[in-house]
């Protein structure tokens, strides 16, 4: 269970004893939830005006913010392929596992100034994470085109004899080449009509060359069969193999162009490669700096919101719960009794959480008597 609910109530005569009523309320008496404080610095507060404009923008990119780090953990199982499991372990910030940052949150001062205005810095994150999203599209974009061409070009050489790639399988003593007259086809033969082709291909077109056909290769329903006759015999040739069942493929032996496939598929398993460890250590890197640019968004919109609404000067505690899956709906009951004396308008709004509605997401709209966001680690949809 990797959800948190980020919260804040307003400091009683300290902060302390506001942390330690939620302690015995959801730990001590019956476990609730596993708490922790989360530590949001002194940020310059600004106007109300700004405030009030700030809380609009701020839940907006809260939504981008998290729409990047989902994208970036996806790509990441996308680009791992065979390795989805170890994806989790790559997806880390600041260097640890994503419940141990959250739980263990400190403010980046470097990244994020405490002394620009709230406004800059949500500015400073938007555009951060905006580059991420971009740099992200370009090499996923890059990345994908070569890793769909060598997919096209391994599809072609797999598969059925009748559209399957025949340059791997064919040699060049296998063909009549450079003859005037004769020409060297190929036949796939489905398996049960063998004993019809060895009867019938000398006599399917005037011109065929007796005892041409060898079988060069076979797969799970069919053999490819060589052929010679002359030239003029070719259509003719083709109707009737065509009316037996037996298809005449479209080949001719061209060494250099073999050789060119062969040459592209090497230099894009190759490129594949060298791209693939890069890329990888770009994701891990930026998932850190989009998952905690995010986090810190989460830490400004609590401080926003407990301002608005709790008044200045400044005085909350901010506390993460985890919660106890089993007993969320309780959880739920215990903090609105706690803190239902700081609006009494929440308690005429209904619970939706309690409601359970299918493919009816009303998470961002819930309403409580206190500072409520939900911090959902799990990022990745594995199908």
């Amino acid at each position: 269970m990797t959800e948190f609910w980020l919260i804040s109530a307003p400091g009683e005569k300290t902060c302390q004893q506001t942390w330690d009523k939620l302690m015995t309320a959801t730990t001590r008496t019956n476990n609730l939830s596993t708490n922790n404080k989360f530590n949001i610095p002194d940020l310059k507060v600004g106007t109300l005006d700004v405030l009030v404009g700030l809380s609009d923008e701020l839940a907006k990119l809260d939504a981008f913010v998290e729409s990047v780090v989902k994208k970036v953990a996806q790509y990441m199982a996308d680009v791992l392929e065979d390795s989805r499991d170890k994806v989790q372990e790559n997806l880390l910030a600041n260097g640890v596992d994503l419940v141990t940052y959250v739980t263990r949150f400190q403010w980046d001062m470097a990244k994020y100034p405490i002394k620009q205005s709230l406004k800059n810095i949500s500015e400073i994150i938007s555009k951060q994470v905006s580059q991420i999203d971009n740099d992200l599209k370009a090499r996923a974009s890059a990345y994908n085109n070569l890793k769909g061409n060598l997919q096209n070009l391994e599809r072609k050489n797999a598969g059925s004899l009748l559209t399957r790639s025949l340059a791997d399988i064919v040699k060049k003593e296998d063909f009549v080449l450079d003859s005037e007259y004769l020409i060297t086809m190929l036949v796939v033969v489905p398996k049960t009509n063998y004993t019809d082709w060895q009867r019938t291909y000398e006599t399917l077109a005037e011109m065929v060359v007796p005892r041409s056909t060898n079988l060069l290769f076979e797969d799970q329903d069919s053999g490819l069969f060589t052929v010679t006759l002359f030239r003029k015999a070719i259509d003719d040739f083709r109707l009737k193999a065509r009316e037996n069942k037996f298809t005449v493929r479209d080949f001719q032996y061209n060494e250099e162009e073999m050789k060119a496939d062969k040459e592209e598929m090497t230099r894009l398993s190759t490129d594949k490669k060298k791209q693939f460890g890069p890329l990888v250590r770009w994701l891990k890197v930026n998932f850190s700096e989009a998952f905690i640019a995010w986090i810190h968004i989460k830490a400004l919109r609590v401080f926003v919101e407990s301002v608005l609404r709790y008044g200045l000067p400044v005085n909350f505690q901010a506390m993460l719960l985890q919660p106890n899956k089993k007993n969320m709906k309780k959880l739920r009951e215990v903090l609105y009794d706690l803190y239902k004396h700081l609006d009494s308008s929440a308690a005429a709004i209904i619970d939706q959480s309690a409601m359970d509605i299918p493919g009816l997401n009303l998470s961002q709209q819930e309403y409580y008597p206190y500072v409520y966001y939900k911090i959902d680690c799990n990022l990745l949809d594995f199908k």
